[in-house]
């Protein structure tokens, strides 16, 4: 009996280290036979050098944020100027409809109202106005109706808008 367990045991022996021959050589068939991975050396020399990009622009960016920044300028306070008073415009001029309002050279104060706030006037509307010579509600709100039409009549683009929108009531209400 003991001599059977040692031929078996013996018999294992061998056909493990067969198994492990074949193993080793199949792997050897498989994996590349000792050929260079020249592939997978550029990939890897590529990902390197990526990472070190990253990195590099990294401590840029780290450095940058770590610099002082610089000192805010000082915003030059204005030196209060009298502004100058503007002279009422004369020209009465007469269209083939109506009678021009009165204009002004520049805003009172030098601060025009906002005539956006008219319903049916955008900056470009209000920028034709100012050209006009119209910078403030009063104005508006004093046109008599020959001025309207007048008014209507000269906006390049925008005819008929006065009376469309109903300026005149609008600016009254604006004005107070």
């Amino acid at each position: 009996m003991f001599k059977e367990w040692g031929f078996l045991l013996t018999e294992i022996w061998v056909l493990l280290a067969l198994a492990a021959l074949i193993g080793l050589f199949a792997g050897w068939l498989i994996w590349g036979r000792g050929a260079d991975c020249s592939e997978c050396e550029q990939a890897s020399a590529a990902k390197d050098a990526e990472l070190r990009r990253l990195r590099a622009e990294l401590e840029a960016e780290k450095a940058r944020k770590a610099e002082p920044a610089p000192a805010p300028t000082p915003i030059p306070t204005p030196t209060p100027v009298a502004a100058p008073v503007a002279a009422p415009v004369v020209e009465e001029a007469v269209s083939d409809v109506g009678v021009k309002p009165q204009g002004l050279d520049a805003a009172r104060n030098g601060i025009p109202d906002d005539l956006k706030l008219i319903k049916g006037v955008g900056p470009k509307m209000e920028r034709l106005c100012n050209s006009l010579g119209y910078y403030h509600f009063d104005q508006i709100a004093a046109w008599s109706p020959s001025e309207v039409a007048w008014v209507d009549d000269n906006l390049e683009g925008f005819k008929g808008r006065v009376t469309r929108d109903n300026w005149v009531t609008q600016a009254k209400t604006l004005a107070k």
